[in-house]
């Protein structure tokens, strides 16, 4: 039995519980192992940060998953959602996901949003677990040799990189000047279908 008071199913983690300080270094190594193969790679923390709810898969004691929401009044954030690579496919986010929905019912939280970028296994992720596209922009970053030619600085300051949101309708504009363009979405579900 788990902590969600029903056996896990063949190759689901042992445990999924609420997150603990000592998790830390556990969860970062998953964090950052489990966004390396994403447009996610260089978001990368030395320490965790806090949100409303945290949860946590285990297996063997080591964080193989996890999921943080946000939850400022009747609308919450996913934060976070990450499975380490090792781990994958074995229904760790899907089992994240429902014990989330679960409690953000019973604190009548009416929706659920999440942003993402181009990464075809998360938004198949997503799609499949209700959620639909909101919205959507772009993040543009601005390499070294790119940044001059967008941002000025003052007081002796000269940028070395930058990180930019720009409108969705300017999508081949920003293609054609930098490198690295994602198309941020905002994905949306109700916490109850």
């Amino acid at each position: 039995m788990n902590l969600l008071g029903a056996r896990p199913r063949a190759g689901l983690p042992a445990l999924i519980r609420d997150y603990e300080p000592t998790d830390e270094p556990s969860w970062l190594r998953c964090r950052v192992l489990g966004f390396l193969a994403t447009n996610y790679y260089d978001d990368v923390w030395q320490e965790k940060r806090r949100t409303d709810l945290e949860l946590v898969a285990l297996d063997g004691g080591e964080v193989v998953g996890l999921l943080d929401v946000s939850v400022p009044g009747p609308d919450a954030t996913v934060d976070n959602v990450v499975v380490h690579p090792d781990h994958r496919g074995r229904g760790i986010a899907t089992a994240l996901l429902e014990e989330a929905l679960r409690r953000l019912e019973r604190a009548r939280v009416q929706t659920l949003d999440a942003w993402t970028r181009e990464d075809r296994p998360a938004l198949a992720w997503y799609a499949r677990h209700g959620f639909a596209e909101a919205e959507r922009y772009l993040h543009v970053y601005a390499s070294a040799d790119e940044v001059g030619t967008v941002v000025t600085a003052r007081h002796g300051l000269r940028p070395a990189r930058a990180f930019l949101h720009a409108r969705i309708e300017r999508e081949a504009e920003m293609r054609q000047r930098f490198e690295r363009v994602h198309v941020c979405r905002r994905l949306v579900r109700p916490v109850t279908r």
